[in-house]
C-alpha cells in the first residue's frame, strides 16, 4: 500500500490526503498542494468581513456532480503464478521450449530420448495409464483432446475401448512414438489452456524424474498482495483503474481474490492475493513484470454539490468555508465537506446551488 509521509501541522492548519498529495489549508486561507505552489487568495477565518475588500483572482462554478473516492494499491504486471511441469519415467530430455515460448494444444513441451511429449487441455494429470478398459473422467478428458486434435471415430464418454485405443495408435503414428494404444503418465503434460513457458527448470541430458520447466497462462494480468484491511473493496468483477509505468491508464476488472490471508513478516500487515484481468492487452505494450498503480473506487457520490479542492478556506473552528462571488461581491459560507477526489471536493451548505461563482486561485 502506497503511504503518504506524514508532516507536522501547525496551529491553526487543516490537513487533507487527497490521492497521493498532502493539502495543508490554513487559517488565512492558503492552501499548499505537494509542493504544487497552489494558493488560495482570500481571508478565512476570524476575518469573514476581510472577504469583502477584494475579489479573488479567479472563480469556479459549483457543479451538480458525481464523485467517486478513490484507493492507490501497488500491483505487478505480469502472467500471473508460474505452475511446475515434472518429468515422469524414464529417458534423457533431448529438447525442451525456451521462456517465452508459447505451447498448443498437440504441439511438443518437451522431447525426452527425441520423443515428443505433447501438451494435452484438461484439468486432471496423468496419474495412472489409461488403456482398453479403463472408465472415468480422463478417459473424457482425453477423449475430448484426440477428438480437438482430428481423431475420430469414437464416442466421447468416460470409456476406453477399442475404438479409443484405434484413435490413440493413430495420434501415436503422427507423433512417431511406440503405437501402444495406451497413454502412461508422464507421456503428455496437461494444463488448462495453452501455455507460456517462464523458466527452464532442466537442461537437455538431464535425466527424467524432476521439475523440466515452469509456466503461466498467456494473457497478461496483475497481481496484487492486497492488505487485508481494504480486503472489502474487492469481490470478482470489481472493476478498477491500471495506471502502467508510463503514465497511460487502462481499465481491468478483479478475477479472482484469495481466501486465505498470508503474512510474510511480523512487522508486514497480513495479505490477501488479487487477480486482475486487463481489457486490452495491446495497450499494454511490452511491459512484463512491471511495476503498476491500481485504482478502487472506495465510494461514489451521485448528484452531489462539488467544487475544486483549493476554493477551500480554513476556519479556526477546524472547518472550511468557500467565497461566493455574486454580483461583484464576496461572501464567506461555512460548507460540510464529504468526498474528497484528486481535483474537487464535495460541500453543502445553507444557500448554495449548482452554478454560484466561488474564489479559486488563479
Amino acid at each position: 500500500m502506497r503511504q503518504v509521509q506524514p508532516r507536522a501541522v501547525q496551529a491553526g492548519e487543516n490537513e487533507l490526503v487527497v490521492g497521493k498529495r498532502t493539502i495543508v489549508l490554513t487559517a488565512t486561507g492558503v492552501a499548499v498542494a505537494g509542493g504544487a505552489g497552489l494558493a488560495t487568495l482570500g481571508l478565512g477565518g476570524d476575518e469573514p468581513a476581510a472577504a469583502h475588500r477584494s475579489l479573488p483572482p479567479a472563480t469556479a462554478p459549483i457543479q451538480r456532480t458525481t464523485l467517486a473516492e478513490t484507493q492507490d494499491v501497488d500491483g505487478t504486471l505480469g502472467y500471473g503464478g508460474a505452475r511446475t511441469v515434472t518429468g515422469a519415467g524414464h529417458g534423457v530430455l533431448t529438447w525442451l521450449a525456451g521462456p517465452g515460448s508459447v505451447v498448443t494444444r498437440g504441439r511438443p513441451v518437451y522431447r525426452v530420448d527425441d520423443k515428443p511429449v505433447p501438451l494435452l487441455y484438461g484439468r486432471l494429470p496423468l496419474y495412472r495409464t489409461l488403456a482398453e478398459g479403463t472408465e472415468g473422467a480422463d478417459v473424457l478428458q482425453l477423449e475430448r483432446n484426440l477428438r480437438a486434435l482430428g481423431y475420430t471415430g469414437f464416442t466421447v464418454d468416460e470409456t476406453f475401448g477399442a475404438s479409443t485405443a484405434a484413435a490413440v495408435k493413430r495420434w501415436q503414428d503422427d507423433l512417431g512414438v511406440t503405437e501402444s494404444g495406451r497413454v502412461a503418465p508422464g507421456s503428455a503434460v496437461v494444463a488448462a489452456r495453452r501455455i507460456r513457458v517462464a523458466e527452464r527448470k532442466a537442461n537437455v541430458g538431464d535425466r527424467m524424474g524432476g521439475p523440466v520447466l515452469t509456466y503461466t497462462g498467456t494473457t497478461r494480468l496483475v497481481s496484487v498482495d492486497l492488505d487485508v484491511r481494504y480486503q472489502r473493496l474487492v469481490k470478482e468483477n470489481t472493476e478498477v483503474e491500471i495506471e502502467l509505468p508510463s503514465g497511460d491508464t487502462v481499465k481491468g476488472k478483479v478475477s479472482s481474490v484469495g481466501k486465505v490471508a498470508k503474512q510474510v513478516r511480523d512487522d508486514k500487515p497480513a495479505t490477501v492475493e488479487i487477480e486482475i484481468s486487463v481489457g486490452s492487452q495491446k495497450r499494454l505494450g511490452s511491459y512484463d513484470k512491471a511495476p503498476v498503480t491500481v485504482r478502487f473506487t472506495t465510494s461514489r457520490r451521485r448528484g452531489v454539490l462539488a467544487v475544486p479542492i483549493g476554493a477551500l478556506l480554513a476556519q479556526g473552528d477546524g472547518g472550511y468555508a468557500v467565497q461566493v462571488v455574486e454580483n461583484g461581491r464576496v461572501r464567506t459560507v461555512p460548507v460540510t465537506t464529504g468526498v474528497f477526489t484528486a481535483g474537487d471536493v464535495e460541500i453543502s451548505g445553507d444557500g448554495l446551488a449548482e452554478g454560484m461563482k466561488v474564489g479559486v486561485p488563479s
